[in-house]
């Protein structure tokens, strides 16, 4: 590990099940940052499954201007209208200033995926009045929560 990567910890905590339930049953706009156009990539496997669903995904990636037939925008700040969830698919040490923009531009959560989760950014977004989950998928969260067949 470089001296410039920050090693990802261990979640301090999550929600309950009955705020994960809500969270993925009233926040219905999703900003995924780090969303890739490659049919291979977790990321874009969970903005189809989450689509499919009824969430109305938000692409933020600046080198493609489209995924998933949505505009794809550079960062947070230029999506033109309110953000629910920030689901973040980056390397941890882009955490700190996702979650910055994340509170910026008032979303009402965070969720970093399985594998990511930053104590320190986790609590500013608290802290902020977001709510945050922390190495957890939410694909496989909604199957799990819904009864869902995560598979796709």
């Amino acid at each position: 590990m470089s001296e410039d990567q920050i090693p990802c910890e261990m979640p301090d905590a999550n929600p309950p099940e009955a705020e994960i339930r809500d969270i993925l049953k009233t926040l219905r706009t999703v900003a995924i940052v780090g969303l890739s156009n490659d049919v291979v990539r977790d990321s874009h496997r969970v903005a189809v499954y989450l689509k499919s669903r009824g969430y109305r995904i938000v692409p933020v990636n600046p080198s493609t201007t489209q995924i998933l037939g949505e505009p794809s925008y550079p960062d947070l700040a230029s999506i033109p209208f309110p953000v629910d969830i920030v689901d973040i698919f980056r390397k941890v040490e882009a955490i700190p200033a996702i979650v910055d923009e994340a509170v910026r531009i008032g979303a009402k959560a965070v969720w970093m995926q399985l594998g990511l989760a930053h104590k320190a950014s986790a609590d500013k977004a608290r802290s902020a009045g977001l709510k945050v989950v922390q190495s957890r998928c939410m694909k496989i969260e909604h199957a799990r929560v819904f009864g869902a067949t995560p598979a796709l």
